[in-house]
């Protein structure tokens, strides 16, 4: 193992001391054309120095030298791969079918992990056996890879997700699940389209589980030019919109999500009433995820003098 590796994984190598038995977690990185970013998000992992961790990184072909950085690595992660393949969400599939931990969660090739990040996963994973998916705080990077962003906190229960228009976006990289939720969700992301099939997945997440708020900061999303979310935001939030409003057919309440959105359309094209329009639906969205209710799971938060992780109503 090169000494690199070695230093990398240093800083937190007294979780594999502690004698305690961290859960196995299976994470899962889709690599296409980035090695400008791809080593920081190495880094970031192996910086953890979980001790039962499975890190499967899958590239789709690149051609720009991200390849070699992976390769300077091999050493220090589960195992790696290099195929062509139908995108994002195909990798991601690929390489959760090579792996067997309990808990799962994936950081694509931009994003990285917070330091200790995957400490609070396994803690709280071990401690409540009845939480079956967790969020943490939403974050951001800019393309140095420096934090810019820590959101406020959010919870969600299933109703308010799928109503919720701008508000409803579950970071991906800092959610994590446990492997029983995923079979039953499916067992698979949906690779027929390029984005928001997170979003999809937490919704059939939704059907069987309460997602738990973390107060605390697991991963965080990097703002760069050439990313798909910010390309495509407009055409990501559609197809939200779309999965949202078949979901709640499905069961009940899809009759709101549609008159919600007729209304919102019918205003945006009154110029008198569209600012205010805007404005009044900002805060009626926030209000829904503000507003205390019987839906909401207890959030998680670490006790500050005993350094337990607590659910907290």
């Amino acid at each position: 193992m090169e000494a690199t590796t070695e230093r990398i994984i240093a800083p937190h190598a007294e979780l594999a001391e502690s004698g305690v038995q961290w859960p196995g977690i299976a994470l899962v990185t889709p690599v296409f054309n980035s090695g400008k970013y791809i080593e920081q998000t190495i880094r970031s992992v192996l910086a953890q120095g979980y001790p039962n961790l499975e890190y499967y990184i899958v590239d789709g072909g690149s051609t720009d030298g991200a390849i070699e950085v992976i390769r300077k690595y091999e050493g220090a992660i589960s195992g790696w791969s290099s195929e062509p393949d139908k995108g994002m969400y195909d990798a991601i599939n690929k390489g959760f079918a090579r792996t067997r931990g309990e808990i799962m969660g994936w950081i694509s090739a931009t994003d990285q992990l917070h330091i200790g990040g995957l400490s609070v996963v396994g803690s709280i994973f071990r401690d409540f056996p009845e939480v079956e998916w967790i969020t943490a705080r939403r974050t951001v990077f800019n393309e140095q890879g420096a934090m810019t962003r820590v959101d406020p906190l959010m919870r969600w229960s299933r109703f308010r997700f799928l109503l919720g228009g701008s508000n409803r976006h579950i970071q991906q990289e800092s959610t994590f699940w446990r492997r029983s939720l995923w079979e039953k969700a499916g067992a698979r992301v949906d690779a027929a389209w390029r984005y928001a099939s997170d979003f999809e997945l937490w919704v059939r997440f939704f059907r069987h589980a309460q997602l738990y708020t973390v107060d605390s900061l697991i991963g965080g999303f990097r703002e760069h030019r050439d990313s798909d979310s910010l390309q495509q935001a407009e055409r990501f939030n559609a197809r939200c919109d779309a999965i949202a409003r078949e979901e709640l057919k499905a069961g009940r309440g899809g009759w709101l999500m549609d008159k919600f959105l007729g209304m919102s359309a019918a205003m945006q094209k009154v110029p008198k009433v569209r600012y205010f329009w805007y404005t009044g639906k900002k805060y009626l969205l926030r209000g829904l995820y503000e507003i205390p209710g019987p839906d909401w799971p207890p959030m998680i938060r670490c006790d500050r003098f005993t350094q337990d992780w607590k659910l907290v109503k």
